[in-house]
């Protein structure tokens, strides 16, 4: 196998002026295109083998997706970033899913979704505040999405350990309920256990909107960390069985998690920072071993921040696995929603076993990174 290496060279201004160019959601680079080699490196015909017999022994999740935008549904008054996107095509991706042997994905509504535009400078972000009732009624709307995804039998529901195993027995994929923002709780700790009886496994707590729980990585400190209400909610949370998801938490956010959390909880789409690459999206290796410390995981994404080809994803994922352990690293696609992604089709799942185990990790430990390591926080929640 020869391997392509690139230069993580590509800092905040540029990453914002390349995002500039392209949509706000999930649009690939133009270069993409692994039906012409372009995947940055060469994997053999016995290695592809090799990924594909491995997805049919072992189950695999991607820990944070958005497949389609389902969450486009429905939606009554798009603000211009939203109605950019088009329509929704969720049906296509589960396809996808099925076909690469996917084995499940946390399907992440977006809770702050009719706040945000998109601008060059700023990336996404919030331009207002919630009018009355409208963040929990938006997260109605786009529960009953994923419940009419249910019930028309485009996919499984996913609620346990025993349901995604099931799901990898009969190459049937399973939607886990998530949610990227828990500005749809306020104050309300029943909201919390509304969301779980919902199905809701994993609430990314605060996302590009500053809300009721916390800061954001990608906005100036308004509340200092982890609030009085944050914190309630992390406990509450803990409760019920829903996994925190500290992604897009700045590291005073994570620490007061830490500081309170009796389960493990993860950082579910994200990539170390290194020397040469800070962007405010990456995490520091001290917030990676904070929720790794308490058994949690860290999630690698594939976007153009840093990366410029799957070969460099996969090189994001040894470096994690190096920083923390195999037991601590997931992998979490932000499918649909991902800038610039350097991955962009569930078909093509079975390449990421492919090149790990071609980069020398050993079966075990791939098998922890594509899966075993969520099925371990998500049953360490539920119990």
């Amino acid at each position: 196998m020869s391997l392509s290496r690139r230069n993580l060279m590509l800092g905040a201004g540029a990453a914002m002026a390349a995002f500039a160019g392209s949509a706000a959601f999930g649009q690939a680079p133009h270069w993409y295109d692994p039906a012409k080699g372009k995947l940055g490196m060469t994997l053999s015909e016995a290695q592809l083998a090799a990924g594909i017999r491995f997805l049919a022994r072992h189950p695999s999740v991607d820990v944070h997706c958005h497949p389609g935008r389902f969450f486009l549904h429905d939606v009554e008054h798009p603000s211009p970033t939203v109605a950019a996107q088009g329509a929704p095509f969720e049906g296509k991706v589960i396809e996808d899913m099925r076909a690469g042997g996917l084995s499940a994905g946390l399907f992440a509504g977006v809770a702050d979704m009719s706040l945000l535009e998109f601008s060059p400078q700023k990336g996404l972000y919030a331009t207002r505040e919630f009018r009355p009732g409208e963040a929990f009624a938006d997260y109605r709307r786009q529960i009953a999405v994923l419940k009419g995804l249910v019930a028309r039998h485009l996919v499984r529901q996913g609620r346990s350990v025993g349901d995604i195993r099931e799901a990898h027995r009969r190459h049937d994929p399973a939607c886990v309920f998530a949610v990227e923002g828990g500005d749809f709780i306020e104050d309300r700790l029943d909201r919390v256990h509304r969301a779980h009886a919902d199905g809701v496994r994993a609430i990314t707590i605060v996302h590009y909107h500053v809300n009721q729980i916390g800061d954001i990585q990608t906005a100036p400190p308004h509340h200092g960390g982890l609030t009085p209400t944050g914190a309630a909610i992390v406990r509450e949370m803990n409760k019920t069985g829903i996994i925190v998801d500290l992604a897009h938490a700045p590291l005073s956010v994570v620490k007061g998690a830490v500081d309170i959390s009796t389960r493990p909880m993860m950082i579910s789409h994200t990539n170390l920072a290194t020397a040469a690459l800070n962007h405010p999206r990456l995490v520091t290796s001290e917030q990676a071993h904070l929720v790794t410390g308490h058994g949690g995981l860290v999630g690698s994404v594939p976007w153009g921040i840093g990366q410029a080809s799957f070969a460099d994803w996969i090189d994001s994922i040894l470096r994690l696995v190096d920083a923390v352990g195999a037991d601590h690293v997931a992998i979490g696609t932000d499918m649909d929603a991902n800038y610039m992604p350097v991955f962009t089709s569930y078909r093509e799942w079975p390449l990421l076993p492919a090149a790990l185990l071609a980069r020398g990790l050993a079966e075990q430990e791939v098998a922890k990174v594509l899966g075993g390591n969520f099925l371990r926080v998500l049953r360490a929640n539920s119990g």
